[in-house]
Protein backbone atom coordinates (compact mmCIF):
# COMPACT_ATOMS: atom_id res chain seq x y z
CA UNK A 1 0.00 0.00 0.00
CA UNK A 2 1.44 3.40 -1.02
CA UNK A 3 1.75 6.24 1.50
CA UNK A 4 -0.98 8.31 -0.15
CA UNK A 5 -3.29 5.31 -0.28
CA UNK A 6 -2.75 4.58 3.41
CA UNK A 7 -3.19 8.27 4.25
CA UNK A 8 -6.66 8.04 2.68
CA UNK A 9 -7.60 4.72 4.24
CA UNK A 10 -6.27 5.51 7.74
CA UNK A 11 -7.09 9.00 9.01
CA UNK A 12 -5.20 8.49 12.28
CA UNK A 13 -2.05 7.42 10.43
CA UNK A 14 -2.20 10.68 8.46
CA UNK A 15 -3.05 12.80 11.48
CA UNK A 16 -0.16 11.27 13.45
CA UNK A 17 2.31 12.46 10.81
CA UNK A 18 0.70 15.90 10.62
CA UNK A 19 0.81 16.37 14.41
CA UNK A 20 4.30 14.94 14.88
CA UNK A 21 3.43 11.62 16.54
CA UNK A 22 5.66 8.63 15.83
CA UNK A 23 2.68 6.29 15.49
CA UNK A 24 -1.13 6.47 15.30
CA UNK A 25 -1.31 4.72 18.68
CA UNK A 26 -0.66 8.11 20.34
CA UNK A 27 -4.34 8.94 19.80
CA UNK A 28 -5.40 5.85 21.75
CA UNK A 29 -3.67 7.00 24.93
CA UNK A 30 -4.97 10.56 24.44
CA UNK A 31 -8.55 9.26 24.10
CA UNK A 32 -8.17 6.99 27.14
CA UNK A 33 -7.05 10.03 29.14
CA UNK A 34 -10.03 12.06 27.87
CA UNK A 35 -12.37 9.45 29.34
CA UNK A 36 -10.51 8.37 32.50
CA UNK A 37 -8.36 11.42 33.33
CA UNK A 38 -5.39 9.12 33.95
CA UNK A 39 -2.78 11.92 33.96
CA UNK A 40 -4.28 13.89 36.85
CA UNK A 41 -1.75 14.31 39.66
CA UNK A 42 0.84 12.08 37.95
CA UNK A 43 4.49 12.92 38.71
CA UNK A 44 6.18 9.58 37.97
CA UNK A 45 5.20 7.28 35.10
CA UNK A 46 6.58 4.16 33.42
CA UNK A 47 6.00 3.31 29.75
CA UNK A 48 6.48 -0.43 29.14
CA UNK A 49 7.28 -1.76 25.63
CA UNK A 50 7.77 1.87 24.68
CA UNK A 51 9.42 1.75 21.21
CA UNK A 52 9.02 3.48 18.81
CA UNK A 53 7.85 6.00 21.40
CA UNK A 54 4.42 7.40 20.55
CA UNK A 55 3.04 6.84 24.07
CA UNK A 56 6.22 8.32 25.56
CA UNK A 57 5.66 11.34 23.31
CA UNK A 58 2.14 11.73 24.73
CA UNK A 59 3.51 11.51 28.28
CA UNK A 60 6.17 14.11 27.46
CA UNK A 61 3.68 16.54 25.89
CA UNK A 62 0.97 16.06 28.52
CA UNK A 63 3.12 15.89 31.67
CA UNK A 64 6.77 16.93 31.26
CA UNK A 65 6.62 19.86 28.81
CA UNK A 66 3.71 21.75 30.49
CA UNK A 67 5.53 21.45 33.85
CA UNK A 68 8.84 22.56 32.31
CA UNK A 69 7.25 25.59 30.62
CA UNK A 70 5.37 26.62 33.77
CA UNK A 71 6.78 29.82 35.34
CA UNK A 72 6.80 28.05 38.72
CA UNK A 73 8.75 25.01 37.46
CA UNK A 74 11.79 23.68 39.30
CA UNK A 75 14.19 21.14 37.81
CA UNK A 76 13.94 18.88 40.86
CA UNK A 77 10.14 18.87 40.71
CA UNK A 78 9.53 18.00 37.05
CA UNK A 79 7.57 14.83 36.21
CA UNK A 80 9.76 11.77 35.69
CA UNK A 81 9.05 9.48 32.71
CA UNK A 82 10.87 6.16 32.29
CA UNK A 83 10.44 4.26 29.02
CA UNK A 84 11.41 0.57 28.87
CA UNK A 85 11.91 -1.59 25.79
CA UNK A 86 14.24 -4.28 24.50
CA UNK A 87 14.72 -2.11 21.41
CA UNK A 88 16.40 1.31 21.50
CA UNK A 89 14.42 4.32 20.35
CA UNK A 90 15.21 7.89 19.31
CA UNK A 91 15.36 10.37 22.24
CA UNK A 92 12.27 12.22 23.50
CA UNK A 93 12.53 15.30 25.70
CA UNK A 94 11.91 14.49 29.35
CA UNK A 95 11.94 10.71 28.81
CA UNK A 96 14.57 8.47 30.44
CA UNK A 97 15.20 5.37 28.34
CA UNK A 98 15.94 1.98 29.86
CA UNK A 99 16.80 -0.85 27.48
CA UNK A 100 15.61 -3.88 29.38
CA UNK A 101 13.23 -6.82 29.77
CA UNK A 102 9.89 -6.10 31.47
CA UNK A 103 9.73 -9.70 32.71
CA UNK A 104 12.89 -9.21 34.78
CA UNK A 105 12.51 -7.85 38.31
CA UNK A 106 15.95 -6.24 38.01
CA UNK A 107 14.48 -3.84 35.46
CA UNK A 108 12.12 -2.68 38.20
CA UNK A 109 15.12 -1.89 40.40
CA UNK A 110 16.52 0.37 37.67
CA UNK A 111 13.19 2.22 37.47
CA UNK A 112 13.05 2.77 41.23
CA UNK A 113 16.59 4.18 41.14
CA UNK A 114 15.53 6.71 38.50
CA UNK A 115 12.63 7.67 40.77
CA UNK A 116 15.05 8.18 43.71
CA UNK A 117 13.47 5.35 45.67
CA UNK A 118 9.88 6.45 45.06
CA UNK A 119 7.23 4.52 43.13
CA UNK A 120 5.22 5.35 40.00
CA UNK A 121 1.78 6.94 39.92
CA UNK A 122 1.02 5.41 36.53
CA UNK A 123 2.27 2.50 34.40
CA UNK A 124 1.23 2.20 30.75
CA UNK A 125 1.86 -0.61 28.27
CA UNK A 126 1.01 -0.62 24.57
CA UNK A 127 3.13 -3.71 23.88
CA UNK A 128 1.92 -6.55 21.69
CA UNK A 129 3.46 -9.70 20.22
CA UNK A 130 3.84 -10.20 16.49
CA UNK A 131 0.28 -11.22 15.65
CA UNK A 132 -0.37 -14.47 13.78
CA UNK A 133 -3.98 -13.82 12.75
CA UNK A 134 -5.02 -16.82 14.88
CA UNK A 135 -7.11 -14.91 17.43
CA UNK A 136 -6.99 -17.51 20.21
CA UNK A 137 -3.21 -17.72 19.94
CA UNK A 138 -2.78 -13.94 19.76
CA UNK A 139 -5.10 -13.41 22.73
CA UNK A 140 -3.19 -15.94 24.84
CA UNK A 141 0.26 -14.51 24.04
CA UNK A 142 -0.98 -10.95 24.63
CA UNK A 143 -2.47 -11.90 28.01
CA UNK A 144 0.89 -13.45 28.99
CA UNK A 145 2.62 -10.20 28.02
CA UNK A 146 0.24 -8.24 30.28
CA UNK A 147 0.85 -10.63 33.17
CA UNK A 148 4.59 -10.25 32.56
CA UNK A 149 4.02 -6.49 32.79
CA UNK A 150 2.44 -7.12 36.21
CA UNK A 151 5.88 -8.33 37.33
CA UNK A 152 7.09 -4.76 36.92
CA UNK A 153 3.83 -3.20 38.13
CA UNK A 154 3.88 -5.00 41.48
CA UNK A 155 7.40 -3.68 42.10
CA UNK A 156 7.15 -0.09 40.86
CA UNK A 157 3.51 1.09 41.15
CA UNK A 158 2.46 2.84 44.34
CA UNK A 159 -0.76 1.90 46.11
CA UNK A 160 -3.62 3.86 44.56
CA UNK A 161 -1.79 4.04 41.21
CA UNK A 162 -3.10 3.17 37.74
CA UNK A 163 -2.11 0.62 35.10
CA UNK A 164 -3.14 0.86 31.44
CA UNK A 165 -2.43 -2.11 29.16
CA UNK A 166 -3.37 -3.30 25.69
CA UNK A 167 -5.46 -6.48 25.59
CA UNK A 168 -6.86 -8.71 22.85
CA UNK A 169 -10.50 -9.65 23.50
CA UNK A 170 -11.37 -13.35 23.26
CA UNK A 171 -12.78 -16.35 25.05
CA UNK A 172 -10.43 -16.03 28.05
CA UNK A 173 -10.88 -12.28 28.54
CA UNK A 174 -12.89 -12.89 31.71
CA UNK A 175 -9.94 -14.77 33.22
CA UNK A 176 -7.58 -11.86 32.56
CA UNK A 177 -10.18 -9.49 34.02
CA UNK A 178 -10.38 -11.52 37.24
CA UNK A 179 -6.59 -11.72 37.48
CA UNK A 180 -6.29 -7.94 37.20
CA UNK A 181 -9.09 -7.53 39.77
CA UNK A 182 -6.82 -9.22 42.32
CA UNK A 183 -4.77 -6.03 42.36
CA UNK A 184 -7.15 -3.31 41.15
CA UNK A 185 -10.68 -2.90 42.54
CA UNK A 186 -11.70 -0.93 39.45
CA UNK A 187 -10.96 -2.51 36.04
CA UNK A 188 -12.60 -1.30 32.82
CA UNK A 189 -11.95 -2.52 29.29
CA UNK A 190 -11.95 0.46 26.95
CA UNK A 191 -12.06 0.81 23.17
CA UNK A 192 -10.66 4.15 21.93
CA UNK A 193 -12.25 5.64 18.83
CA UNK A 194 -8.85 5.47 17.07
CA UNK A 195 -8.74 1.67 17.52
CA UNK A 196 -10.31 -0.04 14.51
CA UNK A 197 -13.63 -1.79 15.05
CA UNK A 198 -12.28 -4.67 12.98
CA UNK A 199 -9.50 -5.20 15.56
CA UNK A 200 -9.84 -7.38 18.68
CA UNK A 201 -7.67 -4.82 20.46
CA UNK A 202 -8.90 -2.98 23.56
CA UNK A 203 -7.26 -1.55 26.68
CA UNK A 204 -7.50 -2.54 30.33
CA UNK A 205 -7.80 0.58 32.50
CA UNK A 206 -6.92 -0.56 36.02
CA UNK A 207 -7.39 1.95 38.86
CA UNK A 208 -6.48 2.19 42.55
CA UNK A 209 -3.70 -0.40 42.85
CA UNK A 210 -4.40 -2.38 46.01
CA UNK A 211 -2.36 -5.60 46.29
CA UNK A 212 -3.74 -8.35 48.55
CA UNK A 213 -2.80 -8.01 52.22
CA UNK A 214 0.62 -9.51 52.85
CA UNK A 215 1.31 -9.86 49.11
CA UNK A 216 4.87 -10.83 48.16
CA UNK A 217 5.76 -10.10 44.50
CA UNK A 218 7.54 -13.47 44.42
CA UNK A 219 4.12 -15.13 44.77
CA UNK A 220 2.64 -13.32 41.76
CA UNK A 221 2.43 -16.24 39.33
CA UNK A 222 1.15 -18.68 41.95
CA UNK A 223 -1.58 -16.19 42.84
CA UNK A 224 -2.54 -15.64 39.19
CA UNK A 225 -2.75 -19.39 38.52
CA UNK A 226 -5.19 -19.86 41.40
CA UNK A 227 -7.68 -17.60 39.63
CA UNK A 228 -7.95 -20.33 36.98
CA UNK A 229 -10.19 -22.47 39.16
CA UNK A 230 -12.74 -21.64 41.85
CA UNK A 231 -11.08 -24.04 44.29
CA UNK A 232 -7.55 -22.88 43.53
CA UNK A 233 -6.58 -26.46 42.70
CA UNK A 234 -3.05 -26.75 41.37
CA UNK A 235 -3.89 -29.46 38.84
CA UNK A 236 -6.21 -27.28 36.74
CA UNK A 237 -4.88 -25.09 33.97
CA UNK A 238 -5.54 -21.37 33.84
CA UNK A 239 -8.83 -21.33 31.97
CA UNK A 240 -11.85 -19.06 32.18
CA UNK A 241 -14.32 -21.89 31.59
CA UNK A 242 -15.58 -21.79 35.18
CA UNK A 243 -16.31 -18.06 34.82
CA UNK A 244 -19.25 -18.84 32.51
CA UNK A 245 -22.78 -20.01 33.30
CA UNK A 246 -23.88 -19.28 36.87
CA UNK A 247 -20.43 -17.84 37.59
CA UNK A 248 -20.40 -15.64 34.49
CA UNK A 249 -18.35 -12.47 34.85
CA UNK A 250 -19.65 -9.29 33.24
CA UNK A 251 -16.82 -6.99 32.26
CA UNK A 252 -17.31 -3.20 32.13
CA UNK A 253 -16.63 -2.19 28.51
CA UNK A 254 -16.52 1.42 27.42
CA UNK A 255 -16.00 3.23 24.11
CA UNK A 256 -13.86 6.35 24.58
CA UNK A 257 -12.85 9.33 22.51
CA UNK A 258 -15.15 11.70 20.66
CA UNK A 259 -17.74 9.32 19.19
CA UNK A 260 -18.64 11.94 16.59
CA UNK A 261 -14.95 12.27 15.64
CA UNK A 262 -12.91 10.48 12.99
CA UNK A 263 -13.88 6.87 12.25
CA UNK A 264 -10.78 4.65 12.16
CA UNK A 265 -12.45 2.25 9.71
CA UNK A 266 -13.49 4.90 7.19
CA UNK A 267 -11.62 6.45 4.25
CA UNK A 268 -11.39 10.24 4.12
CA UNK A 269 -10.59 12.51 1.15
CA UNK A 270 -7.03 13.81 1.10
CA UNK A 271 -6.41 17.56 1.48
CA UNK A 272 -5.06 19.03 -1.77
CA UNK A 273 -2.51 21.80 -2.29
CA UNK A 274 -3.36 24.92 -4.29
CA UNK A 275 -2.22 23.13 -7.45
CA UNK A 276 -4.59 20.24 -6.78
CA UNK A 277 -1.95 17.72 -5.67
CA UNK A 278 -1.54 15.87 -2.36
CA UNK A 279 1.86 15.60 -0.68
CA UNK A 280 2.21 12.61 1.64
CA UNK A 281 4.44 13.16 4.67
CA UNK A 282 7.15 10.75 5.76
CA UNK A 283 6.79 9.02 9.14
CA UNK A 284 7.96 11.25 12.01
CA UNK A 285 10.61 8.84 13.31
CA UNK A 286 11.31 5.45 11.68
CA UNK A 287 12.53 2.74 14.11
CA UNK A 288 16.28 3.09 14.69
CA UNK A 289 16.89 -0.61 15.34
CA UNK A 290 13.87 -2.61 14.15
CA UNK A 291 13.79 -6.41 14.65
CA UNK A 292 13.62 -6.81 10.87
CA UNK A 293 16.84 -4.80 10.30
CA UNK A 294 18.91 -7.98 9.93
CA UNK A 295 16.54 -9.38 7.29
CA UNK A 296 16.77 -6.13 5.29
CA UNK A 297 20.57 -6.23 5.43
CA UNK A 298 20.65 -9.82 4.16
CA UNK A 299 18.19 -9.01 1.37
CA UNK A 300 20.32 -6.05 0.29
CA UNK A 301 23.51 -8.13 0.44
CA UNK A 302 21.96 -10.93 -1.62
CA UNK A 303 21.21 -8.49 -4.40
CA UNK A 304 24.91 -7.59 -4.52
CA UNK A 305 26.15 -11.15 -4.79
CA UNK A 306 26.85 -14.23 -2.72
CA UNK A 307 30.21 -13.01 -1.35
CA UNK A 308 28.67 -10.06 0.46
CA UNK A 309 25.99 -12.34 1.91
CA UNK A 310 28.67 -14.72 3.18
CA UNK A 311 30.58 -11.79 4.71
CA UNK A 312 27.43 -10.60 6.47
CA UNK A 313 26.85 -14.09 7.88
CA UNK A 314 30.44 -14.30 9.14
CA UNK A 315 30.17 -10.89 10.80
CA UNK A 316 27.08 -11.87 12.80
Amino acid sequence: MGKASRDKRDIYYRKAKEEGWRARSAFKLIQIDEEFNIFEGVKRVVDLCAAPGSWSQVLSRKLYLPAKLSPDSRDNDLPLIVAIDLQPMAPIEGVIQVQGDITNARTAEVVIRHFDGSKADLVVCDGAPDVTGLHDMDEFVQSQLILAGLTIVTHVLKEGGKFIAKIFRGKDTSLLYCQLKLFFPVVTFAKPKSSRNSSIEAFAVCENYSPPEGFDPKDLHRLLEKVGSPSGADDLDCSSGWLEGASKVYIPFLACGDLSGYDSDRSYPLPKDADGTYQSLDPVQPPIAPPYKRALEMKKASSHGVKELEKLSLDS
